[in-house]
């Protein structure tokens, strides 16, 4: 999938792209736990990017200039802009 076709508020099976920026990691709580979470810039091969949000250990998994495929992700918005993460049951790979 590219990233111009994804819709916010749903799943997609897969989408692959290069990390353009990483920014720095924040800790968060809520009523499900505790963590740390990065917003980082995911760009297709048409040049398209997307924000994209890491979780926890996924933020030591990748470093800008990596292609990273994520499967079974989801879709959201935050402040207008469309943003993809792995989800609850998704995964994260770096593509070597």
């Amino acid at each position: 999938m590219m990233i111009k076709d994804l819709k916010s508020g749903s799943s997609f099976t897969e989408i692959s792209g290069e990390v353009v920026s990483i920014g720095e990691p924040r800790a968060f709580a809520s009523q499900r736990g505790s963590g740390k979470v990065a917003s980082a810039a995911l760009r297709d091969d048409e040049g398209e990017e997307v924000r994209l949000s890491l979780w926890n250990e996924q933020i030591g998994q990748v470093k800008e200039g990596d292609k990273i495929t994520i499967e079974n992700g989801w879709c959201s918005e935050w402040q207008g802009q469309k943003q993809v993460s792995t989800g609850k049951q998704g995964t994260l790979k770096v593509v070597k």
